[in-house]
């Protein structure tokens, strides 16, 4: 078995599909640099990120495969699985083996790696959905609503442009408190920010609240409303924690007014 290792950069796997493409390497197992190799390693490669073989690579792909399948390929990495890697390099390796013109494997889900890589993009979209759903704003003192998240997948930058089009009149600032990144939007354009330093943060990284310095003076008043409205509606002789647990996972509880 031959390993290559890499800088966990989308470049740096194009370009190790690029090296493996003009060494003839096959039997490829993809290894973060610094990672532990696998037993029975005969060959170490270490791949040299190379924008201009990157692109090279990626124009090759973008010839063969869908505007659908490519967009799975770039969202299945904003997963950040280490699972992901040699399965991604080893599906775009044989979109290469097809002649250009002849029939896509992107839809043949009996190949392994195609639909590990589908799989991974499909859940990567679930939770891009799920942080539509869940995303809870809180008002400043100075106009700016607030969503702070904690996604398993870095779903950000999917999900932006729907509130970019859904509050297209209002400063906010949705923040990714595990990645600690966020997007601005100042009402003109949407900027991607982060904070020099987290010890003046004016909210909680844990629950994602406001400190009441800054919070405005009604938006107290409206959480407890909101609160209150939603144990109003809940009929406990309906309750079904197990459903409620499946639709809405523990783990987006903390960042959710009704929950906290």
């Amino acid at each position: 078995m031959i390993v290559y290792t890499f800088d966990r950069t989308l470049d740096g796997l194009l370009t190790a599909v690029f090296d493996a493409y003009a060494l003839h390497h096959q039997s490829v197992e993809l290894v973060v640099e610094g990672e532990q190799l696998p037993l029975f390693c005969d060959e170490v490669h270490q791949v040299e990120t190379t924008e201009e073989k990157a692109q090279r690579v990626w124009a090759g792909v973008e010839k063969r495969l869908s505007p659908e399948a490519l967009r799975m390929i770039t969202v299945s990495w904003l997963s950040e699985q280490r699972e992901l890697y040699s399965p991604l390099f080893h599906y775009i390796y044989k979109v290469f083996q097809q002649p250009v013109g002849s029939k896509s494997i992107e839809r043949n889900f009996a190949d392994p790696d195609v639909l590990e890589v589908t799989n991974i993009a499909r859940r990567v979209m679930h939770e891009q959905l799920r942080m539509k759903q869940f995303m809870r704003f809180q008002k400043t003192k100075d106009g700016i609503y607030l969503g702070v998240v904690s996604p398993d997948h870095n779903v950000l930058p999917l999900i932006i442009h729907h509130f970019r089009d859904r509050f297209g009149d209002q400063q906010w600032l949705i923040y990714d408190a595990k990645r600690r990144y966020g997007y601005y939007f100042d009402l003109t354009e949407v900027l991607r920010m982060t904070f020099q330093n987290e010890d003046e943060l004016p909210f909680n990284l844990e629950d994602g609240r406001l400190d009441e310095a800054v919070l405005s003076n009604d938006d107290q008043l409206f959480q407890d409303l909101w609160r209150t409205y939603f144990k109003a509606i809940c009929i406990r002789e309906r309750m079904n924690p197990k459903k409620q647990l499946n639709d809405m996972p523990r783990r987006y509880w903390k960042y959710m007014t009704e929950k906290q």
